[in-house]
């Protein structure tokens, strides 16, 4: 994300208030911005990210975060993937954001069709096929399967009942869905990067 280029004005010292920006995901802990007047260890903070320069409102109790305007995002960023994948991936974690968990949970089993179609698999086929794909074609380790199964489970219970999602099971989701895109796409991207860069030198 490019840095908000305006300087802000009337801004006083800040410290002690570490935070992830909900903009650009740094872990930051800014100098600047406003606070509230601290009424029974209960108070307000606006802080400008040190990164990207944009204001995040932090409420606080005893000295704690106890929530953060605009949230960050849960996951982080994922190289060298497919551009619909990317997209998708992208979207799950916006949803972590704004607190839709649910649908967090629902793109993760979409992202996993996805990889699977990207991989070889044919279309039209149910979720669990994909699962199944993934797994024989050794996309997952053989460790991983049970996060798949995971992924499964939640996935089908949100599909086909009234069931919704919290924090933890999106982050669960999240969590996973990352590190399979790292193992199936990051990685081999980067492999695939020195030899790129001497093709050009050459």
């Amino acid at each position: 994300m490019n840095r908000y280029p305006r300087a802000w004005q009337g801004t006083t010292q800040q410290s002690n208030v570490r935070f992830k920006c909900g903009y650009c995901g740094t872990d930051t802990s800014p100098s600047y911005g406003w606070n509230t007047d601290d009424v029974h260890s209960f108070k307000g903070h606006v802080l400008i990210c040190t990164s990207c320069n944009r204001p995040s409102f932090i409420e606080m109790h005893e000295h704690k975060i106890t929530e953060t305007t605009p949230a960050s995002v849960m996951g982080n960023e994922v190289n060298g993937l497919p551009e619909d994948i990317e997209a998708l991936y992208n979207e799950a974690r916006q949803c972590t954001s704004i607190g839709s968990y649910t649908a967090a949970v629902l793109t993760c089993r979409k992202i996993l069709m996805h990889v699977a179609v990207e991989k070889g698999a044919d279309e039209g086929n149910n979720f669990l096929f994909y699962v199944n794909y993934l797994s024989d074609n050794n996309y997952i380790p053989p460790d991983g399967k049970e996060w798949v199964d995971h992924i499964r489970e939640k996935s089908n219970e949100a599909n086909h009942e009234i069931t919704i999602m919290d924090i933890d099971e999106a982050d669960d989701l999240i969590s996973f869905t990352e590190m399979l895109l790292r193992l199936v796409y990051e990685f081999k991207h980067r492999l695939r990067k020195p030899d790129d860069e001497n093709m050009i030198s050459e």
